[in-house]
């Protein structure tokens, strides 16, 4: 499981925490909670392609 997955499906949980959630401040507590576990999924992923970008290009460069 990468980072982004983790984070991803935290985000889930926290939807469904909300969904359940039977209090305002407690459903709007997991909304935001879902948002943060979404922008660090994004992060990660996006780090997650850099990474993946970098080593490739360090594979071309010493293939050459």
């Amino acid at each position: 499981m990468t980072h982004e997955e983790f984070y991803l499906a935290r985000a889930a949980e926290a939807r469904a925490d909300a969904d359940a959630a039977l209090l305002d401040n407690v459903r709007e507590r997991c909304l935001r909670s879902e948002a943060a576990w979404n922008v660090m999924a994004e992060r990660a992923g996006k780090t997650e392609r850099m990474r993946a970008k970098a080593a490739s290009d360090k594979a071309a460069a010493l293939a050459r």
